[in-house]
């Protein structure tokens, strides 16, 4: 696959994507989230990939947002498939993907990309990051899922807060809410998402795909959270992972988990 506005590397387990757009304070456009798609698709299916990176290139900006240029002159019609299309190939896309993500928000996150970092499994941030959904300063709503998952992360009142006045909040303040669990110096984003990838890694795989679909559950219309979480309880027990950790606690040894 020829990569044209993303920057892949591998560590140990761990796959770090840097969205490279710097032109464009690495704005999404359609071509990188169909990149960003057929990329993540590819590592998922990777077994030796146990940990996913999400950030942006340069140290301004994660991604500061959709390319607007691209949809400025777009009909009704034409912007419904585009938030459309855009959630089913990106963001819900990453929020159920077996391999835990990880968005490393290393500047500004704002509309599209903001998104994008809530559609993670978790966020970091460093302490220079700005974050906000401006999209009514334009006269629209946030389209790639920022109307349901920001309440979720900070709450009612405060997402219709940062929605309405279009403003930022830094990373401070995004902590304060729940939005990001950790904020570090921006010296210190590496060292700190490769340090949280590398103790995810020694946990079970199956268990923690599964871990994923059962939290996701509870903010799915119309289905159990609850049923679902013993349902997946019960699978773990068929794997070889539960045999393993089980006897190496048993044998007070570390566990070597092959993830099936």
């Amino acid at each position: 696959m020829v990569l044209e506005n993303i920057i892949l590397e591998h560590e140990k387990g761990i796959t770090t994507i840097f969205i490279n757009r710097p032109e464009k304070l690495n704005a999404l456009n359609r071509a990188t989230i169909l990149e960003l798609h057929e990329t993540l698709e590819m590592v998922d299916k990777n077994s030796e990939v146990r940990v996913i990176i999400i950030t942006g290139s340069g140290d301004k900006a994660f991604v500061a947002g959709a390319d607007i240029s691209e949809f400025a002159h777009f009909s009704e019609n034409e912007g419904a498939k585009l938030a459309a299309k855009g959630q089913q190939l990106l963001f819900d896309f990453i929020e159920n993907m077996k391999t835990p993500v990880i968005a490393a928000i290393n500047g500004f996150a704002l509309g599209g990309g903001l998104e994008l970092a809530m559609a993670c499994h978790f966020r970091i941030a460093s302490d220079n990051a700005k974050m906000g959904l401006p999209e009514t300063s334009l006269g629209v709503i946030p389209g790639y899922g920022g109307t349901q998952r920001l309440p979720q992360l900070v709450g009612k009142g405060r997402a219709m807060e940062m929605i309405m006045t279009a403003g930022m909040i830094d990373a401070e303040t995004a902590k304060i809410y729940g939005l990001v669990n950790h904020v570090v110096p921006q010296s210190d984003l590496f060292l700190t998402y490769m340090t949280l990838a590398t103790r995810i890694m020694k946990n079970s795989p199956v268990a923690i795909s599964k871990a994923i679909e059962a939290v996701n559950a509870n903010f799915v219309s119309g289905v159990d959270g609850f049923d679902l979480e013993i349902k997946a309880f019960g699978e773990c027990f068929a794997t070889e992972d539960f045999k393993e950790g089980t006897s190496a606690f048993l044998e007070k040894r570390k566990a070597e988990f092959k993830g099936k």
